[in-house]
């Protein structure tokens, strides 16, 4: 499917609008602990992949680089991950501007989710919540996200 169709397919889709966002202000990024959450699909071989209507999500371990990507979609081209990882989560990059002092720290988990859905109402309404305070949780202060 070329991406022509996929946006044809998603031209009718309204946007949701809010009556009030979430807005917290986190301390400065020189003190601050980021975390990446990416919609790739990734996962460590001994974790589940991402089945087409999985909307939940899987803890990445930061001190690890084994990554696989699930993603299946057609339009998904996996040689820029296979040659660097760093095109899809960025954490040596992160790691460099920890230890220059520009972020505080880099989270020792991040998350993945399986960005080529459909419907995005379970991620909007369950698991996106669910993940945005497991991070908080972890005393993560700022994400950065990776769309796929």
């Amino acid at each position: 499917m070329a991406d022509s169709d996929v946006k044809a397919l998603t031209d009718n889709i309204e946007t949701p609008t809010f009556e009030s966002t979430a807005f917290t202000k986190p301390p400065p990024l020189g003190e601050a602990t980021v975390a990446l959450v990416t919609t790739a699909s990734l996962h460590h071989g001994d974790q589940e992949d991402f089945t087409p209507t999985d909307i939940g999500y899987r803890v990445l371990d930061g001190s690890r680089r084994d990554y696989q990507t699930g993603h299946w979609s057609p339009n998904f081209d996996a040689v820029g991950f296979a040659y660097d990882m760093n095109t899809v989560l960025p954490l040596d990059r992160l790691d460099e501007l920890a230890a220059s002092g520009v972020i505080g720290k880099v989270s020792e988990h991040h998350l993945s989710y399986s960005g080529n859905q459909f419907d995005l109402t379970g991620v909007r309404m369950d698991s996106g919540p669910a993940g945005a305070k497991w991070l908080k949780d972890q005393g993560v202060d700022i994400v950065l996200f990776t769309p796929i």
